[in-house]
């Protein structure tokens, strides 16, 4: 399947425009049957959902996973999720994550009928210390749930690729995958949109989605991969539960 993670900016495009409409042009673009999205609500004010469900629906054939527990709402701390066809088996939690600025995160596991799988949906924080508190949060809530095909994927808000990367906490578990530019969608420099996989096979193909309208719509380009579930669990090594308890 494809799987795709896109900051779509409350549909501010780089224009200043509010255009969900492109958004959902950009959705149809690159296709894929599972997306996460970042900064899906209003951030001030009643957390309403900035998207047209029926819209996404009718032009992508997606269907929103609605998140929020506000009338209206798409997301959790911006998190939604949007889906080709009806799971045979969905089911959500949810998981606060440490740091001056309140973040979440949104744990699915889903089956399409080719067997269960879990998704993780993430938007970190911009302070490092908070995004150290927040991937040590989120590996540990993983370590405490039962092993299942995983591809854990959002905006990280981290920049740096190797020294002092937050992101060094996920590796013993997720390893890495290529880094790709993402931000600023006019001129991408910097690979804020990651994704991981565990295990680290899952993902086959890892790809940026740069088209005009991609560049135009949001000041995020969106992350595309192609994942095969068919694989074999390994058993998570014992020095990661060792740092676990460290």
């Amino acid at each position: 399947m494809k799987i795709a993670s896109y900051n779509i900016h409350k549909c501010r495009g780089t224009d200043g425009l509010v255009r969900p409409d492109r958004i959902v042009a950009v959705i149809k673009e690159f296709g894929a049957d599972l997306v996460a999205l970042q900064e899906v609500d209003h951030r001030i004010g009643t957390r309403t959902g900035l998207l047209n469900p029926a819209l996404i629906e009718s032009e992508t054939g997606l269907s929103l996973l609605t998140q929020s527990d506000i009338v209206d709402g798409h997301g959790w701390h911006g998190n939604a999720l949007l889906v080709r066809g009806k799971p045979q088996h969905y089911r959500r939690s949810r998981v606060h994550l440490p740091g001056i600025e309140p973040r979440g995160a949104v744990f699915a596991e889903l089956d399409f009928g080719e067997g269960l799988f879990r998704v993780i949906a993430v938007h970190l924080g911009l302070m490092r210390r908070s995004r150290v508190a927040q991937t040590k949060a989120l590996l540990d809530a993983f370590l405490g749930m039962p092993p299942l095909p995983t591809i854990m994927l959002g905006d990280f808000n981290e920049w740096r690729r190797v020294r002092r990367s937050a992101l060094a906490v996920l590796e013993p578990v997720f390893g890495s995958l290529p880094v790709l530019s993402s931000f600023p969608s006019g001129l991408p420099f910097l690979p804020m949109d990651r994704m991981f996989d565990w295990p680290p096979s899952l993902i086959t193909h890892i790809e940026i989605h740069d088209t005009p309208i991609a560049r135009l719509a949001s000041d995020h380009l969106p992350l595309v991969a192609d994942v095969d579930l068919n694989c074999n669990l390994p058993i998570l090594p014992r020095e990661i539960n060792q740092w676990r308890d460290a």
